[in-house]
């Protein structure tokens, strides 16, 4: 019966919404329901477990803000593909991390060449305001899904010929480490909501949250460079771990 709230409950005082989750999410776990497989809509749910609209859209609903589905308006309900993951305190090649998952890697350069370094950019790169600084914004891809938009501000005096690399064939990334190598690194990381051009390079609606990284990278004590990197918060997650792990 509703309670007082209008959420049903089962014979021990259990939310049934909560079992009709926990029956979704087993056949998710196990395989049986494989990412971008549809799960059946409030109504075959009802029709299925005999509970109420309500408890079944609350199910679906809940499993789709913890990014267990994807639900797309008048299609249905689907299994989310698991998110990527990145490691927050290193400074790894995307490229490299996508390979390791058995997945292909695809760079779309958006914007590459030489400005006047910004108030913001210029204390960033300890450089002076105005200083000539190259600036190149790249969408990087996984399976041709957009995972990261990596906006980055390069000290030319570290890498004078940053403007000539094809970077649809090698990252900013492994371009810099090679041409001066990495000697520290400092992140900043937040949630943040995407700006609309953020939203339409990585092909996603406007209320979806995302992570962004702003890292400072030197080499000797020298700044290479400032980069903003945002992720989608349903198709990346960051991670990092510290000592040896317990073995159970």
């Amino acid at each position: 019966m509703p309670n007082e709230r209008g959420s049903e409950k089962t014979g021990d005082g259990a939310p049934l919404y909560a079992g009709v989750k926990q029956m979704i999410l087993e056949r998710i776990h196990s395989g049986e329901w494989p990412p971008k497989h549809r799960v059946p809509s409030e109504n075959e749910l009802v029709a299925e477990l005999g509970v109420s609209k309500m408890t079944a859209n609350r199910a679906l609903r809940e499993l789709a803000s913890e990014g267990e589905l994807v639900r797309i308006q008048g299609v249905g309900s689907f299994v989310a593909e698991r998110k990527g993951t990145s490691a927050l305190f290193e400074v790894r090649n995307i490229a490299d991390e996508i390979a390791e998952r058995g997945h292909t890697h695809l760079a779309s350069v958006v914007l590459l060449k030489e400005e006047d370094a910004s108030p913001s950019v210029a204390d960033a790169l300890n450089m002076p305001i105005g200083a000539k600084v190259f600036h190149s914004l790249i969408v990087h891809s996984e399976n041709d899904v957009p995972v990261q938009i990596e906006d980055r501000y390069v000290n030319p005096a570290a890498a004078p010929s940053y403007l000539e690399q094809d970077f649809t064939t090698i990252t900013p990334n492994a371009y810099l480490t090679r041409e001066a190598p990495l000697g520290g690194s400092e992140h900043i990381v937040e949630a943040a909501m995407p700006e609309p051009w953020e939203c339409k390079l990585l092909v996603i609606p406007r209320n979806e949250p995302c992570l962004m990284i702003r890292r400072r990278t030197w080499s000797s004590r020298q700044v290479v460079s400032f980069a903003r990197l945002v992720y989608p918060g349903t198709r990346y997650r960051l991670e990092t771990r510290s000592g040896k792990a317990v073995e159970e």
